[in-house]
């Protein structure tokens, strides 16, 4: 990691450890080394630092492009791997250029197949670009469920609900094997999106005690 990416590592860290401390398992299903996709459920604002920061190792995000302030702003949010979305644009094809520019390098990758966070802390349907860029890249994909993060901060709040628990279960990975659907052309993209929609809705929340991430 570098160092800004570990310093916003250790503070994301130490923000859900002291106001959202959860459980987390499945840890042990992130590679060691090499480009990976977490696929993960998506209800909260939270979301992305709250799995990020239980990921021990170094990814990409996405954010919108308005983030992307002149200035100090945006060389933070592209010292951290974020990738600026145009969400006007149909196809962005600058954004997902630095999606496999990400992947290339060996690094992980955050994605969210419902492609926008959920309106009642249900798993809406699989959008195709998951799928897409998982058989594009070929990268194994590590099925990710949040749990709490609605309850702790939904699109309908106006403020976080404190000391509400944030759960987060990593399963393990699905190989470009395990997911891919040969031989259906481009047709195949939302086949794989809803598979590894499956997978994520399959699994369960954490036991208690689970072991957070180092």
């Amino acid at each position: 990691m570098n160092l800004v990416y570990r310093t916003g590592h250790f503070l994301s860290t130490l923000f859900f450890d002291l106001f959202f401390r959860g459980e987390v398992a499945g840890v042990e299903s992130i590679p060691k080394k090499g480009p990976f996709i977490i696929a993960a459920n998506h209800a909260s604002f939270f979301d992305p630092p709250a799995i990020g920061c239980r990921v021990p190792r170094e990814m990409g995000y996405f954010a919108r492009k308005t983030l992307f302030k002149p200035g100090l702003p945006a060389k933070i949010l592209t010292k951290v791997n974020t990738i600026p979305v145009d969400l006007e644009s149909e196809t962005d094809i600058r954004s997902l250029r630095m999606v496999f520019q990400i992947l290339d390098q060996g690094l992980g990758l955050l994605l969210f197949p419902e492609g926008t966070r959920s309106r009642d802390g249900k798993l809406g349907p699989a959008q195709a670009g998951i799928g897409m860029i998982a058989c594009r890249s070929r990268a194994p994909v590590i099925p990710t469920r949040i749990f709490g993060s609605f309850e702790a901060y939904s699109r309908h709040d106006q403020s976080p609900n404190w000391k509400t628990p944030i759960d987060v279960g990593f399963a393990p990975p699905l190989s470009f094997e395990d997911y891919n659907a040969p031989g259906r052309g481009k047709e195949r993209y939302q086949a794989v999106s809803n598979k590894i929609l499956t997978a994520i809705q399959s699994i369960p929340p954490p036991p208690k005690g689970s072991v957070h991430n180092s």
